[in-house]
């Protein structure tokens, strides 16, 4: 296979995942839409005081406590276990979604059917604070994105992250929600003095002069070993001589 063809192969299956996260972004979207219309939603109150779910008809709470890990249950948590697993996936086996419960609880919800639990007033507060927090524009950098539709959008995302991991994004062009089929990184969002862009250079030469003192002491350390060994087979062959 020539390099051109792995090229293709390799574009082609990052347009066929972002064409399956599209439609499972979707999916979502109405999801989230039906459980709004037809009031799929517990309030807290209703949550607190022990409602099943509305989606599956399964408890939320169920008072049964968490398992303990695969490794630690006894012959009767595994059984358990088993059983629990084998009836969640009679039901939800299709829904290609993810699977949820609640601490101190053991019955498993499916991400499709069953829509999230109500926060508490707390969490609600940490969620705000966590919002109002602003994010130095410094600390940011620009990616372009590049759509199952073939338009590009910009966004921005803190630089600790390497990779855009999103794998969703609206087009303003189409009015709708798209996959991502490539993210190219751009740099940072804001550096009008490069000051970003030299302290990121500066690290990475740091980085690259320690790998490199790690390269020389492990090439030192060969090459002493090389001479000890030399050292050995020189004097094996003057005891063999005399």
């Amino acid at each position: 296979m020539t390099e051109e063809q792995r090229q293709q192969r390799a574009r082609a299956r990052a347009r066929s995942a972002a064409l399956e996260a599209e439609e499972d972004d979707r999916r979502r979207e109405e999801k989230d839409e039906e459980w709004e219309r037809e009031g799929t939603y517990l309030s807290r109150e209703e949550f607190e005081a022990g409602h099943p779910c509305r989606g599956c008809g399964e408890p939320i709470l169920d008072g049964r406590g968490n398992l303990p890990p695969l490794l630690r249950m006894t012959s009767e948590e595994q059984a358990e276990h088993d059983a629990e697993e084998a009836r969640y996936k009679e039901r939800h086996g299709e829904c290609r979604a993810v699977r949820w419960t609640m601490s101190g609880s053991r019955t498993q919800h499916c991400g499709h059917c069953c829509p999230p639990p109500p926060i508490s007033e707390k969490q609600r507060e940490v969620i705000a604070e966590l919002l109002s927090h602003k994010t130095d524009k410094r600390e940011l950098d620009d990616w372009d994105l590049i759509l199952t539709c073939d338009h590009t959008v910009r966004r921005t995302q803190h630089r600790d992250h390497q990779h855009y991991s999103i794998p969703v994004a609206r087009c303003p062009a189409c009015g709708q929600r798209r996959g991502v089929v490539e993210a190219v990184h751009i740099g940072p969002t804001e550096d009008p003095k490069g000051e970003v862009r030299r302290e990121r250079l500066d690290a990475e030469l740091r980085k690259a002069k320690a790998k490199l003192e790690r390269q020389r002491k492990a090439a030192a350390k060969t090459e002493q070993q090389v001479d000890e060994l030399a050292g050995k087979l020189g004097g094996t062959e003057n005891h063999s001589d005399s």
